[in-house]
């Protein structure tokens, strides 16, 4: 097996790894920051596409908005509990390559922790089909803030033999000949935890889903070790610093 296919089929895991942990994941993961959404919108915004929308979270922050919201998610697991959490929302079986909507059927596309397993050409010539002119792509990933010492004490301690680097796409940021230029901006998004809570958030990540069940216990007992005796983390609740990278682009 070359280098390219294992490490393809590592990718295929790591894309694959969230159905078996739907309600843990709705119930853990942060979501976006409501100035980062306004950014990413055209200031004309009805209805919109969340994108591999995976169990809402997005989608939660779009309803707030009072934006009208199509889902499309391609693992069963994770559109049932969408589905179960935001029964109003119109949520459809699909990929960001196979996109099951009309042409120019939405003022605009947003992905949530999600563009990055992509395949970027295929899926943004399906996004500019499915937009109307002047609409806008929008893709977020929450990122915790290396900057807080104790943060990046905290994620050395959870990499794993299967743990990857944030891979951004290729070329970063994209190049599409229906998109305008891409932007590039960065919101702070603390996410309010627990020692514990944080630790599950923690097991909802792929490098963690995917790993061997011996990894995985031993990384969540080092986690649990470490937010024990720091002391930004061992009583009560505390505010996890995160901040929201997000990219945008107007459709041509």
């Amino acid at each position: 097996m070359t280098e390219h296919t294992s490490e393809a089929k590592l990718w295929a895991r790591l894309s694959r790894s969230f159905g078996k942990e739907a309600a843990a994941y709705a119930q853990h993961r942060p979501g976006y920051p409501v100035a980062a959404l306004r950014w990413g919108l055209p200031s004309n915004a009805e209805h919109v596409l969340d994108l591999g929308a995976g169990t809402g979270k997005l989608t939660e922050g779009l309803l707030d908005l009072d934006l009208r919201v199509t889902a499309v998610e391609p693992d069963p697991a994770m559109l049932a509990e969408l589905a179960r959490r935001h029964p109003g929302v119109r949520a459809l079986d699909g990929t960001a390559e196979g996109i099951p909507l009309g042409d120019a059927e939405v003022d605009s596309v947003l992905v949530g922790q999600a563009f990055h397993w992509f395949d970027m050409d295929r899926a943004l010539t399906e996004i500019a089909r499915v937009l109307k002119p002047g609409g806008t792509v929008v893709a977020l990933w929450n990122h915790r803030d290396d900057s807080v010492p104790w943060v990046a004490e905290l994620d050395a301690l959870a990499r794993t033999s299967v743990a990857r680097s944030w891979d951004p796409p290729e070329p970063f940021p994209p190049v599409h000949a229906e998109f305008g230029p891409f932007e590039l901006e960065t919101f702070p998004n603390g996410h309010r935890r627990t020692a514990e809570t944080l630790l599950e958030t923690f097991a909802t990540h792929s490098k963690l889903l995917v790993a061997a069940e011996d990894e995985r216990e031993a990384t969540l007992a080092r986690l649990r070790d470490f937010l024990a005796n720091n002391p930004k983390t061992a009583e009560g609740e505390f505010t996890y610093p995160l901040t929201t990278r997000t990219l945008r682009a107007t459709r041509r």
